[in-house]
């Protein structure tokens, strides 16, 4: 197993692909206008919560990806 799959196969954090999946479903849920208003806040607490993960993870690959980009640089240049 790759480094890369440990942190979310031991179960504490889920993938980007999951949460964003989780995220889109439930702003559909949310925009069909079907929930009452305890659930709406609810929801969007957890729209929310996983909102702000997605964009932690994303912000380290790009940070991952700079890193990579400047690695390979210095190996071009060295």
């Amino acid at each position: 197993m790759s480094a890369d799959k440990k942190s979310s196969a031991n179960g504490s954090k889920e993938t980007f692909e999951v949460e964003m999946a989780k995220l889109e479903k439930l702003v559909e849920s949310l925009e069909s206008g079907t929930v009452s208003l305890d659930e709406l806040v609810t929801k969007y607490e957890e729209g929310m919560r996983l909102l702000k993960s997605c964009q932690s993870n994303l912000q380290a690959a790009e940070l991952r990806i700079e890193q990579l980009g400047k690695k390979s640089n210095e190996s071009e240049q060295g």
